[in-house]
């Protein structure tokens, strides 16, 4: 099933059923208010907003309305905890080739889960100068895990997958204290996709942890990446949350990401003729900049400005889009495209 959280005033929005194609919505009301209570209650929960799912799919819901993902918070707006992953080597091995990467034992980074972007939202950031990038990839929502939960068990405990785009700031202003911060990149927040689905929904695209299908990201309309999801990613979904819970308990509500995906290069040619290429693109600023100084010794790509947009989303082998798009838009304090001039 396809789950959504509408706008209506609150901080955690009202839950709402999704149909297949994205083109209609139900309310759950009467089922559960919010995704959280689902969460905390999936197994008796589920079945209903299933049985509600497949009347939707099937044109016999009584109350169905066209969806609008304007409408739309973050699926689940304010987590138990968010944690990011590196499950795509090479993107660190790309921006950061200094670090040493375990092949073991999948890098975690804890981030802020008090709020979710929603996927339409304006992003608001201070200032263009502190290095604005995107960073696509994927996310999880887990249900109740116990501490030291193996890989096979945490994959039993995904209940929803999500697009998510975490925004990084690559530099921060000049006039912070004085403090030499260039080099230390910070992160405003996370979106997330309109729509949360179930790991069924992907059919045999989700495979061993894996979602084995492209993933599009592009920035004013022209294409950035269309890295595969499921290739080059070293640690699995079950790896990631299993290594999470480690030396804690996992509670319902917690969320999970892969951090940005990407693919290794190729090199074709031989001999002199030797070149190294990314077909399939990047999923942040970032990492295309490192292709560039890596292919032509120098980068050309400037970080996000005011005014720029950046979609992110991910289709099935139909081409139809399976959880609607991310489609945000970076904004000055003062809520327009200006400069900071």
């Amino acid at each position: 099933m396809k789950l959504a959280t509408y706008r209506d005033g609150s901080r955690d929005g009202q839950l709402v059923v999704v149909s297949r194609d994205l083109r209609f919505a139900h309310y759950a009301t009467g089922i559960a208010s919010r995704l959280q209570q689902v969460l905390d209650d999936w197994s008796f929960m589920a079945p209903q907003l299933q049985d509600l799912y497949q009347q939707l799919n099937s044109g016999r819901a009584p109350h169905a309305f066209a969806f609008d993902p304007m409408q739309c918070l973050a699926p689940l707006p304010r987590a138990m905890q968010w944690v990011e992953a590196a499950a795509y080597p090479s993107h660190l091995a790309l921006t950061q080739p200094d670090w040493t990467l375990s092949t073991t034992e999948p890098l975690l980074r804890q981030g802020s889960s008090d709020h979710f972007f929603g996927a339409c939202d304006e992003i608001v950031i201070p200032s263009a100068a502190m290095g604005i990038d995107f960073g696509a990839g994927l996310a999880a929502i887990t249900g109740d895990l116990p501490m030291g939960c193996t890989a096979e068990q945490a994959l039993y405990g995904v209940r929803l997958l999500m697009l998510s785009n975490t925004l990084c700031l690559h530099q921060l202003m000049p006039e912070a204290q004085g403090m030499a911060l260039s080099h230390l990149p910070c992160w405003p927040g996370t979106g997330m996709s309109p729509v949360a689905v179930t790991v069924d929904e992907l059919g045999d695209a989700w495979r061993g942890g894996h979602v084995q299908l492209p993933l599009h990201s592009s920035c004013n309309g022209r294409k950035l990446g269309m890295c595969d999801a499921g290739q080059d990613m070293a640690f699995h979904f079950g790896l990631l949350i299993a290594q999470m819970a480690r030396t804690r308990s996992i509670h319902a509500g917690s969320v999970i990401g892969t951090g940005v995906v990407s693919n290794a290069g190729e090199t074709t040619g031989r001999g002199k003729d030797k070149h190294l290429e990314w077909p399939k693109g990047a999923h942040s600023i970032a990492e295309k900049r490192a292709m560039e100084q890596q292919l032509h010794g120098s980068a050309s790509t400037g970080y996000l400005q005011f005014g720029d947009n950046v979609r992110i989303e991910m289709k099935g082998k139909d081409g139809a889009s399976i959880f609607g798009a991310i489609d945000h838009t970076i904004v000055s304090p003062q809520g327009d495209g200006s400069s900071d001039a």
